[in-house]
């Protein structure tokens, strides 16, 4: 039979261990497209990379930007103006 010492650091390491690996999980994020001067303005459901940065150039105009970058890695597409 193990000594009560050993069980409680076992169990304290394992109880460290399962905070630590959420905390230190992170989702990853898209990274801004090539060049400098893009903001992310947020992310939609598009069919294609051509029809999100077509339809998001209008928004993307009547806010001062005049390009658009939609990342088609993802399913629901990280958008990016400058």
């Amino acid at each position: 039979m193990k000594s009560w010492r050993t069980r409680i650091g076992v169990g304290l390491a394992v109880g460290a261990a399962a905070i630590a690996v959420p905390l230190t999980a992170t989702t990853a994020s898209a990274a801004p497209p090539p060049g400098d001067g893009w903001v992310p303005v947020g992310a939609e459901r598009y069919p294609s990379k051509g029809e999100c940065e077509a339809k998001e150039l209008p928004n993307a105009q009547a806010n001062g930007y005049h390009e658009v970058w939609c990342d088609d890695s993802k399913a629901i597409m990280p958008i990016f103006y400058r």
